[in-house]
């Protein structure tokens, strides 16, 4: 499990994670969650809530093995009940990282990592061409 936290942790850095109940719930309403993590002695109504927020949707909900207090440390916190990844290559490895990866979450987020990839190179290549010249 250190290894997935250590995502989680990176992440928090670089500022692709929501913490806490309220801002996960912004972010998934807003449809900018990939992946919605809950700590494993997190209570039914945070677990409930979590899958309520992605319902209906392509962005995916986990609970791992981790507990609140660990999930606290790998963060700088006390203790962390809920967490969305807003950065799908993060979801992705994070999700790689853990002990027993869910196969459907991991399609999903491949499927959503390599589109990104995509879309990517072909706005690099449209700038390239405009700057060029080429129509």
């Amino acid at each position: 499990m250190d290894k997935s936290l250590n995502y989680l942790a990176l992440a928090r850095k670089g500022g692709r994670v929501e913490l806490g109940e309220e801002p996960v719930g912004a972010v998934a309403r807003a449809g900018k969650a990939y992946l919605i993590i809950v700590a494993s002695d997190a209570g039914d109504h945070t677990w409930r809530r979590a899958k309520s927020y992605v319902a209906g949707t392509d962005q995916q909900c986990l609970k791992i093995a981790a507990t609140k207090d660990e999930l606290g440390l790998a963060i700088g916190r006390t203790s962390l009940a809920i967490a969305a990844f807003t950065d799908a290559a993060l979801a992705l490895a994070f999700v790689k990282a853990t002990e027993t990866p869910d196969p459907k979450a991991l399609e999903v987020l491949e499927n959503k990592v390599k589109r990104l990839k995509t879309r990517q190179q072909e706005a690099k290549a449209h700038k390239r061409n405009v700057r060029f010249g080429k129509k």
